[in-house]
C-alpha cells in the first residue's frame, strides 16, 4: 500500500473496530481512503478521503441484510464510474450497464413475490443441524452470505464454500441428513455446477438448487429448486442473495429464534 493505492472499507455502522484499524494502517502508508457506509457521521465516514453513502435506511436487525445488497449495487456503480474515467468502458457499454441496473427493481420484485414458496421450503429444514452452501466464481461470496445469515439467525451450523473445492474436504460431510444449497444459475460455470449437484446427490445429499427461470434440466438433478429471473451476470448475485436471506429468515422464525437480536451478536463490533 502506498500513495497509488485506494483502500475501500465497506461498513454498515462505520464503527467496526477491525475495519477502522485496517483503514488507519492504510492511511499511514499513504493510501487514499474511501468508505462505502450506511451510518451518516460515523467514524468511517469522517476519516475517509471520500465516501459513498449506502442510503439503505436503518438496519433494524443485528444481521445486516439490506446494507449487504445495497453495497453490491454501490460497488457495481463505482465500477461503472471507474470504467468511464479510465476509458475501459465505451459510452455505449456504460449506457448498457446502467440500463441493466434500471431493470433491477423489477427483477428483485419478481423474486420477492415468491416469498411464500421460500416459507414452504423452510418448513422442511427447521430440524437440520448443518447446511452447506456452494457457489462458483462471482457467486462464491454469495454462498458465504447465505451460510452466514443462516448461522447468525437460526443457529444452524452452515458453511459457504467454493464449489470447485468441494472434493477437498466438504464432500466428506455430505449424507442423507445434509442439505446442500448450490447456486446453479445459467452462466459460464453452469455445467460445472451441474456436476457439483450430481456429486452431492450421489452422496445422498439433499440438494437445493438456486437456478435461472426456465431451466428444466435442474429439476431432474436437484430435490428442490428456487428460481430467480435471468439477469445480467454482474447483477445476478444481488438477486441470488434475496432468496438465501429469506430462507434463513423463515427457518429462524419457524425455530422460534429472535431474528432481530440473535444471541451473542452485537450490531457494531467495536473491539478487535
Amino acid at each position: 500500500m502506498d500513495e497509488n493505492t485506494a483502500v475501500i472499507s465497506i461498513t454498515q455502522s462505520g464503527e467496526t473496530a477491525d475495519t477502522l484499524a485496517a483503514s488507519e494502517l492504510a492511511g499511514r502508508k499513504g493510501a487514499t481512503l474511501w468508505s462505502i457506509v450506511n451510518a451518516f457521521g460515523s467514524q468511517s465516514m469522517r476519516t475517509a478521503d471520500g465516501y459513498i453513502a449506502m442510503q439503505a435506511g436503518p438496519e433494524i436487525g443485528v444481521a445486516s441484510t439490506q446494507a449487504f445488497t445495497t453495497s453490491i449495487v454501490d460497488l457495481y456503480m463505482l465500477g461503472c464510474k471507474l470504467g468511464e474515467l479510465r476509458a475501459t468502458l465505451s459510452p455505449s457499454e456504460l449506457n448498457a450497464r446502467l440500463q441493466d441496473l434500471a431493470t433491477l427493481p423489477d427483477l428483485a420484485g419478481r423474486v420477492l413475490e415468491q416469498d411464500s414458496s421460500f416459507f414452504e421450503l423452510a418448513k422442511q429444514f427447521t430440524e437440520s443441524k448443518h447446511f452447506l452452501f456452494l457457489g462458483r466464481g462471482i457467486n462464491y461470496p454469495i454462498a458465504m452470505e447465505g451460510a452466514l445469515k443462516l448461522k447468525e439467525i437460526s443457529y444452524i451450523h452452515a458453511e459457504g464454500y467454493p464449489a470447485g473445492e468441494m472434493k477437498h474436504g466438504p464432500i466428506a460431510l455430505i449424507d442423507e441428513e445434509m442439505p446442500v444449497l448450490t447456486i446453479a444459475t445459467k452462466d459460464a460455470l453452469y455445467s460445472k455446477m451441474i456436476s457439483q449437484v450430481q456429486q452431492a446427490k450421489a452422496r445422498d445429499g439433499i440438494v437445493i438448487a438456486l437456478a435461472t427461470e426456465g431451466d428444466s434440466q435442474i429439476q431432474k438433478e436437484a430435490d428442490h429448486v428456487i428460481y430467480v429471473p435471468d439477469a445480467p451476470e454482474m447483477l445476478g448475485p444481488l438477486l441470488i442473495t434475496l432468496p438465501l436471506q429469506l430462507l434463513a429468515y423463515h427457518i429462524a422464525v419457524l425455530r422460534g429464534c429472535d431474528v432481530d437480536q440473535p444471541r451473542n451478536l452485537a450490531k457494531s463490533v467495536t473491539v478487535e
